[in-house]
């Protein structure tokens, strides 16, 4: 398998290279040279498939021989084994669960398949692999359960100050042992910001053996196509057609299930469904992208004012490019047509939670509200087709706003609950990158 930068198509590395730098030095993003078409038969055999036999058929086909066939199974056997139900709400409308994994978090996909795989790359290295993550919730815990105790790596999370739950904080500050927290006086945007500023840093890179746990990193990408075919077979085969509500933050998300569509799921549209940090829905109505600092919000995991995975939306609907649509014009066009924006207030959202509550008896979290937000919106005007909305996280996660909105203590899962008498550990770092440089050498080397 061989991958590419988006910003040049000429910097081309394998897989294990695109792995561990987790970002091209010329800033770009990796892509795969070839997005093939999976057979058929597999979309035949899909309703009978487990989702680890989904992941293998899908990195069989993208990795092209990289991983010897046994090594393959056995990477993502320890990773996915964890469900992912789809619920119904409606005969229209379902909820896919992606919080069954370790960390309640839909990052458990991409975060443990990327553990297996950079220890399996890893194997044999003398020198100690440090991964650098920026997290605006999720991606932490989901990092720092994914890569617990795994020998030869160390992890260092940079989060926002103040901007994750009490719970979500806790899960990537109380670990220890390989896993290290930076709190950073800032938003997500500079802790990503800190993070890819490293990958640029020659020579830091010349001393540390540094990669990325991000979805900048295209390990963490290809998991979190799995499940979109894990959804569709979850559907009677008959039926309307098939739209995803995704909220959406860092757009990684999204970036997978176009991957998982070019990869021929039979998917009508897509649904980006964000908070007041709109700036794709906004370049999907009016063609001009405008990112902008991120400001805070209920739904804190989708707080990102500068999605990375931008650079390959526009990639994947650039390469659409057997029929020659390279131009800006021609990109938004094609993206617009496959992908309806939607953002929504906080107040939108907490009338959002209360609803599904009510209609439903389903307690759904803030940023899954704004997913079913959203697919309201859209089937109004589309109303023959079947959506599913991803529920990125579970509502426990974000335990006092759900309180506060539901009027009442929503049930806590016990892998949660004990977290709460773990005592947090993190160094408070200004979002300067001098500061967290003389943070790296006083600590890494």
């Amino acid at each position: 398998m061989h991958l590419y930068s988006t910003k040049n198509r000429d910097l081309q590395v394998d897989l294990k290279e695109a792995v561990f730098r987790g970002l091209p030095e010329d800033n770009g993003l990796y892509m795969p040279n070839e997005i093939p078409r999976l057979p058929d038969s597999f979309f035949a055999q899909l309703p009978e498939l487990s989702m680890p036999e989904i992941g293998f058929a899908v990195c069989e086909a993208l990795f092209q021989g990289a991983i010897p066939a046994a090594d393959l199974h056995h990477i993502i056997d320890e990773a996915i084994n964890f469900p992912a139900p789809l619920v119904y709400l409606n005969p229209r409308q379902s909820v896919l669960e992606l919080f069954h994994g370790p960390s309640l978090a839909f990052k458990d996909f991409g975060a443990r398949f990327m553990a297996q795989l950079m220890s399996y790359f890893n194997r044999g290295e003398d020198q100690e692999l440090t991964i650098l993550v920026a997290t605006s919730g999720d991606t932490g815990g989901a990092v720092a359960a994914g890569f617990y105790q795994t020998p030869g790596i160390r992890v260092v999370i940079l989060y926002p100050s103040g901007k994750v739950s009490p719970l979500q904080e806790k899960q990537l500050t109380t670990l220890g042992h390989n896993i290290t927290a930076l709190e950073i006086e800032g938003t997500f945007d500079d802790c990503q910001a800190l993070v890819k500023q490293a990958f640029l840093d020659q020579e830091l890179r010349g001393k540390l053996r540094i990669s990325s746990a991000n979805s900048i990193n295209i390990s963490r990408l290809i998991p979190q196509s799995f499940y979109y075919f894990e959804a569709y077979k979850q559907l009677p085969k008959e039926g309307d057609p098939v739209v995803f509500a995704i909220p959406s933050g860092n757009f990684g998300n999204l970036t997978a299930g176009l991957l998982a569509y070019q990869m021929g799921l039979p998917v009508h549209q897509f649904i980006a469904a964000t908070n007041a940090n709109d700036v794709v829905p906004a370049y999907l109505q009016a063609g001009t992208y405008h990112p902008r600092p991120s400001v805070p919000t209920l739904s804190n995991a989708m707080d990102v004012g500068n999605p990375s995975n931008f650079a390959r939306m526009v990639d994947l609907f650039a390469v659409a490019k057997g029929k020659g649509i390279d131009t800006d014009k021609g990109i938004w066009e094609g993206m617009k047509n496959k992908i309806s924006g939607y953002a929504y207030t906080d107040e939108a959202t907490e009338k959002a939670v209360v609803a599904v509550k009510e209609k439903y008896d389903y307690t759904i979290d803030p940023h899954g509200a704004i997913g079913y937000l959203a697919l309201e919106a859209y089937q109004k005007a589309n109303p023959h087709t079947r959506g599913i909305i991803l529920e990125t996280a579970h509502p426990a996660k974000f335990k006092e706003d759900m309180d506060r909105i539901l009027g009442h203590e929503i049930e806590v899962p016990a892998r949660l609950q004990a977290l709460s008498n773990r005592t947090k550990t993190a160094t408070l770092l200004q979002k300067n990158y001098a500061g967290f440089l003389n943070w790296i050498e006083k600590n890494l080397f």
